[in-house]
């Protein structure tokens, strides 16, 4: 019990951690709002962050997609055979795919591959100093090391996601083309006649969400490394493992908005 509170304090150490980061990346945050989208803006940095998020993400997340795509019908189709609704098989997978498959799985792919690489790459140049050596030259490493990460992120997940559904999608035609004979005009037909907005632009806008806190969190856990090349992986390692987290809370967030404006 002793090992748990420390000076008598009825809060236990690892609560009163867990609030003090809280406080932290809430103080990060306001930063961010303050410094990071007022001008001058680096565009230079900006746009090599986008591509460096965007392009190099997209392998990744186009081949899980596909295979999560082709997985979900081939599974699925079976079931619904059962009860005569094999028709409403394009429907079910791409309502699937749009509100919560495709976000979430393009989330998390960022939060292990983009946020560790942020976190990785901000701590390794905090303890080689390179960010006090902007200090010192009269560059503010604030605005040019970390808004331009986190507006990256911000802008290019989103863009990841769209593309995530249309490759997922892709997928589930060839997996129900792999035992029967649907065109693939039918088939978009068939998904896109059960989409509607609500389905479409909730989704959206919570992968903005999505992008902001996998940047805010890589980029905190990194600006804020210390303990050496030691720190260094455990910056990436939490960065994942809170991003990820936090991804989650987001969507269940974004569930029960969506809940209360009738948009599900």
């Amino acid at each position: 019990m002793r090992s748990k509170f420390r000076n008598g304090n009825l809060i236990p150490v690892s609560i009163r951690n867990i609030l003090y980061e809280t406080g932290e990346i809430s103080q990060f945050t306001f930063r961010f709002f303050k410094e990071g989208i007022l001008p001058p803006y680096e565009w230079g940095e900006l746009f090599r962050q986008c591509y460096n998020v965007g392009n190099k993400s997209l392998p990744l997340v186009g081949i899980t997609t596909f295979i999560i795509g082709l997985v979900l019908t081939l599974q699925s189709k079976p079931t619904l055979q059962l009860f005569g609704a094999e028709a409403w098989l394009p429907a079910m997978v791409g309502l699937s795919i749009v509100r919560e498959i495709g976000p979430m799985l393009t989330a998390l792919i960022c939060a292990g591959k983009v946020g560790s690489g942020i976190g990785a790459e901000l701590g390794s140049m905090k303890v080689t100093e390179q960010i006090d050596a902007m200090e010192v030259s009269g560059v503010n490493p604030f605005k040019y090391v970390v808004s331009t990460r986190i507006i990256a992120c911000t802008l290019m997940i989103p863009v990841l996601a769209i593309l995530g559904d249309i490759i997922a999608l892709c997928g589930s035609y060839i997996a129900v083309n792999l035992h029967g004979t649907l065109t693939f005009r039918l088939f978009f037909n068939q998904v896109f006649e059960h989409l509607a907005f609500g389905d479409i632009i909730p989704s959206i806008i919570k992968t903005y969400f999505f992008g902001f806190v996998i940047g805010l969190v890589g980029c905190y856990k990194g600006y804020f490394s210390n303990k050496g090349t030691q720190g260094v992986g455990q910056s990436a390692n939490t960065a994942v493992v809170v991003s990820s987290l936090l991804v989650f809370i987001i969507d269940l967030i974004a569930v029960q908005v969506s809940k209360f404006f009738g948009l599900i």
